[in-house]
């Protein structure tokens, strides 16, 4: 019987699929790549960004670099979740 659950569970895990943060306006990939590429740092580095939409809501986004030096967003966030400080950023 537990082993029949393991399996079960295995299934559902292996059968998860990620979903994609797509980009929002005021996020760095909104309306495609940019022109510019990071070329100094590794692939698979990350960095944040903080900005406002047209609503006057705080993000945070979180980006990482790709092997091919494209930008891929792997996190979003709220501002109200977290403090910003006297400049707007984090």
């Amino acid at each position: 019987m537990k082993q029949g659950l393991f399996v079960l569970a295995a299934v559902l895990l292996a059968s998860c699929t990620a979903v994609e943060v797509e980009p929002i306006p005021g996020s760095i990939t909104f309306g495609g790549q940019p022109r510019t590429q990071l070329t100094k740092s590794p692939a698979g580095s990350t960095f944040s960004h903080t900005f406002h939409d047209q609503r006057g809501n705080y993000w945070s986004e979180t980006y990482q670099i790709q092997p091919d030096r494209s930008l891929k967003i792997i996190s979003r966030r709220r501002a109200e979740d977290f403090r910003l400080n006297a400049n707007g950023g984090l």
